[in-house]
């Protein structure tokens, strides 16, 4: 799906620290602003526009 090194350098596009992003299924989770950035064809979509505001638990 894709690459967790990759994965270790992504921050969130919509911070301004930039924190990192977890995997979590085929999505791209930012546990600072609660959104998800979806993944597709092995392609991390982190345009404002793709992220998908996630539910608290």
């Amino acid at each position: 799906m894709i690459d967790s090194a990759l994965v270790e350098v992504l921050g969130c596009p919509l911070e301004e620290s930039r924190p990192k992003l977890r995997l979590e299924g085929a999505q791209l989770i930012c546990d600072s602003c609660h959104m998800a950035f979806p993944i597709v064809d092995g392609i991390p979509h982190l345009l404002p526009e793709s992220a998908i505001p996630i539910q608290e638990k």
